[in-house]
């Protein structure tokens, strides 16, 4: 049998625990990149852009809508107003804004049920669990909103 030296039992110990170490140590890069990478990959949080969606056809005809229904109404005023004390045209102004502010909500419910059906549905085929507004994240995300404003334009 060989005999060693306890100097020279000290240095392979030594060597041993480094290449232990150092083993550990790159098992653990190795793990942490990888998790890094797959929760990249397979991120389930979507981002959609609303503010890229008021040039579509639905947004843009329904402010056409909105701003004759306030022509409408400025004029309607005008003409009613004429004969009125200023406590009354207060209240019918009052009273003419919040009638178009309820039209145009009226309005823009069937567009907005519209876009969230399409978020929906590109979500749904891209495995995306959770949308976001981008304007609430600061990292991160599956961007939709082009995949989004497609489904929107067919």
């Amino acid at each position: 049998m060989v005999q060693l030296k306890k100097t020279q039992v000290k240095i392979i110990s030594v060597l041993i625990a480094l290449v232990f170490v150092g083993s550990v140590v790159a098992l653990a890069l190795s793990q942490s990149n990888n998790s890094i990478a797959n929760a990249a990959a397979s991120s389930n949080v979507g981002v959609v852009d609303y503010s890229q969606f008021s040039a579509i056809k639905d947004v843009t005809d329904m402010q056409a809508q909105m701003q004759k229904l306030a022509q409408d109404a400025e004029k309607d005023f005008n003409e009613k107003a004429a004969g009125m004390s200023d406590e009354q045209k207060q209240e019918y102004y009052q009273q003419t804004m919040q009638r178009l502010q309820q039209q145009q909500a009226d309005m823009m419910e069937p567009v907005r049920a519209k876009i969230e059906a399409a978020v929906k549905e590109v979500a749904d085929a891209k495995g995306i669990t959770v949308v976001i507004n981008k304007e609430a994240v600061v990292y991160g995300g599956t961007d939709l909103t082009q995949d989004v404003l497609k489904k929107l334009s067919k």
